[in-house]
């Protein structure tokens, strides 16, 4: 995988580079909050390793920054933060998994592991809830494997949600994203009433309304 480090002590940071290297994985490795937005700017990865507490710009606040641009990489937290606060705030922004220091090397690949072949498993299907599955690649909802007819416009919003599991997805993202095809703006009903239509159609109600905000699919567990 191509993994970006966030780690400010240079020790652990060297060893994690070393031991990742050693098994295969391509690592960048930084120290500051910084030039970790800056490299990310520019280039994508298959996973983020991120400490908290780092110089500059936090942790937590790069992921805030890197959701804001609907830029959605998975993320391993690793700190010694133990404020239920911090962490509960660290999966609220979509943190996939999150071990405390200090905390043995290979444990961090299994998590590493674990990650690599829930993305390879998601390739292709992504799995939306208990029956439900979506492929980006052809706009194809399938319940029980057996493909579902919609409108173009609920398969945009379906693919939407999808591509962003886990994040709650704005009235404004919907309408750059999803409306994009529209000379003027559509409004709020417009968006709303789509969405309700959709839900009405599906077996499984796996699109959350986050009153006066937005919707989102969860993640379902592995």
């Amino acid at each position: 995988m191509k993994i970006l480090l966030l780690e400010d002590d240079i020790l652990l940071n060297e060893s994690i580079t070393k031991y990742l290297t050693t098994i295969g994985h391509v690592i960048t490795s930084v120290r500051d909050g910084n030039i970790c937005l800056q490299i990310l700017e520019n280039e994508k990865f298959d996973l983020l390793v991120f400490d908290i507490n780092v110089p500059n710009v936090d942790g937590l606040t790069i992921l805030e920054t890197l959701h804001a641009h609907k830029k959605i990489m998975p993320v391993i937290f690793i700190s010694t933060l133990i404020d239920i606060e911090d962490i509960s705030r660290a999966f609220e922004l979509g943190c996939y998994d999150y071990l405390k220091k200090p905390f043995h090397l290979k444990e961090l690949n299994l998590r590493i592991d674990r990650i690599s072949k829930t993305a390879k498993k998601d390739m292709h299907h992504k799995r939306l809830s208990a029956s439900y599955s979506f492929n980006c690649d052809t706009m194809t909802l399938y319940f029980h494997e057996e493909p579902q007819v919609l409108s173009k416009r609920q398969l945009q919003i379906i693919e939407f949600l999808t591509r962003n599991r886990g994040f709650v997805c704005g009235f404004d993202m919907f309408r750059e994203n999803v409306w994009n095809d529209f000379d003027m703006d559509v409004d709020d009903a417009t968006i709303r009433t789509e969405i309700n239509r959709l839900k009405n159609n599906l077996k499984e109600d796996f699109i959350i309304n986050i009153r006066g905000i937005g919707y989102m699919i969860k993640v379902p567990p592995a």
